[in-house]
């Protein structure tokens, strides 16, 4: 059995990871395209632990910036409701499921050992959002915070892979990066060598708290609960 898979959207992100003691998979964007690359993986050879791993931005209230890291706490497929009028209703609300055999929101679990993660990694922990379509105004990102109270970052991908990973029966968690604040776009101040450097640190951790060997090793470290 693989210790450790690590699903990622692009080959850049991959690339940065290759050489880690698990099998890394490239998935495309979005959390359909994650969730199908993970449950395909995963039927291909079981792993003990699915890691979402990337880069992404940072929500305003945060306390994050370029180059930070964040651990997520719970995975969240953020846009999957309906709106009421300027109301979003969350699938619980809705009486829906994301499961075909029983009530599941939206929200999925990170693996038990994310705080030791973030320790480790001198990482945020907190929730990570997914959205299908980028965030791209102060406006947009105040109200997904407001509905997701602690949010730390977003990403396209982390919602699919934990969805996949549930159904498979094997912990998930998401490692982001942060490459840039979520809100109104700004290319100039993008940060991806050190949002990579971060992503590459909280698999490492990860994979360290998983026993492979990786990573710093330190119990001493503490978690930022932004």
């Amino acid at each position: 059995m693989t210790a450790a898979l690590i699903v990622v959207a692009t080959a850049g992100e991959a690339e940065r990871l290759r050489d880690l003691p698990a099998r890394v998979v490239v998935s495309g964007v979005g959390p359909v395209a994650a969730a199908l690359a993970t449950q395909r993986a995963l039927a291909q050879a079981p792993a003990r632990l699915v890691i979402s791993a990337g880069i992404g931005g940072a929500y305003p209230g945060s306390g994050l910036h370029p180059g930070d890291l964040a651990v997520s706490s719970v995975m969240v497929q953020a846009d999957l409701g309906a709106w009421d009028g300027p109301t979003f209703l969350p699938l619980t609300e809705l009486g829906l499921s994301v499961l075909p055999d029983g009530p599941h929101g939206a929200v999925f679990p990170a693996w038990a050992e994310a705080r030791e993660v973030a320790g480790r990694a001198q990482a945020a922990l907190g929730p990570a959002l997914t959205l299908s379509s980028v965030t791209g105004s102060a406006a947009q990102a105040q109200a997904l915070e407001a509905r997701h109270p602690g949010a730390l970052c977003e990403g396209m991908e982390g919602a699919g892979v934990a969805q996949a990973a549930l159904l498979a029966g094997v912990p998930a968690l998401e490692v982001r990066g942060i490459s840039n604040p979520v809100g109104p776009r700004d290319r100039s101040a993008w940060r991806l060598p050190e949002a990579l450097a971060a992503t590459r640190r909280g698999v490492e951790a990860a994979l360290a708290v998983l026993g492979d060997g990786w990573g710093p090793r330190s119990r001493g470290d503490t978690a930022r609960l932004d």
